[in-house]
Parts: C-alpha cells; sequence; structure tokens
C-alpha cells in the first residue's frame, strides 16, 4: 500500500532516576525548553529551528540510549516494509510500534498524517 514515512525524531532514553537532569541538560544544551508532552507524560519535547524533533522519554528501565522515530502514514505498511528488510517487531502501541534493526539497536514507527515531500519518502 502507497504511504509516506521518514525520520523525523530522536529520542533520548533516560532511566527514571536520570531524567530530570537529562532533560534540564538539554534545555540547556539548545537554548529552548523541551515541554512535557500531556497525552503521554513520559515524553518533553519540541520541534528544533531545523524541524528535527527532540524527546527526553523517561524509561521505566533499562539502560541510558539514543533512538531514531520513523515517522509513517500508516504504521502497519511500514512496519510490514522494514520486516521484509530485516527489522523485527518488539511491541506494538496504540500509535507506534518498537522495532530492532539487524543490528540490534532499537527504533520506533509512529503514525503521523502530517508528512510531505519535505520529511518523508512516498513509498508504492
Amino acid at each position: 500500500m502507497a504511504h509516506r514515512s521518514g525520520i523525523v525524531q530522536l529520542v533520548i532514553d533516560v532511566p527514571g532516576g536520570d531524567h530530570d537532569e537529562e532533560l534540564t541538560f538539554w534545555e540547556g544544551a539548545l537554548g529552548q525548553p523541551l515541554p512535557n508532552r500531556e497525552r503521554f507524560p513520559e515524553f518533553s519535547g519540541d520541534l528544533l529551528p531545523n524541524g528535527m524533533g527532540l524527546l527526553v522519554q523517561r524509561l521505566g528501565d533499562g539502560p541510558a540510549r539514543v533512538h531514531f522515530d520513523i515517522h509513517a502514514s500508516d504504521v502497519a505498511a511500514e512496519v510490514s516494509r522494514l520486516e521484509g528488510l530485516g527489522a523485527e517487531s518488539v511491541a506494538r502501541h496504540d500509535f507506534w510500534t518498537v522495532m530492532r534493526d539487524p543490528a540490534g539497536l532499537i527504533f520506533c514507527v509512529v503514525v503521523d498524517q502530517q508528512l510531505d515531500d519535505t520529511n518523508s519518502h512516498l513509498w508504492e
């Protein structure tokens, strides 16, 4: 099925005990606030001046890491496409799917209906 996808944001995953200090650091480093997301309180973030999004995510457990979010107009189609390239699904949520690439790195595919020619690729 034809759909759009593109890497739209970077997510810094941080264990709960380190989250506030990490968030303060990145707000200072970027010179802008990274507001809490009301709908998903474990995320704080915003668009950067270059149009890329940055989120700081409070983890329940696990080590600090960084991952990309691929936004897609059709998550199921994008997940299927990426599985065909060797990725595997790790967990499905209402609005995103956590995946692992062939090297074992985690990334997410997130629903996004606002994609266009400037920030995504059309897959047919």
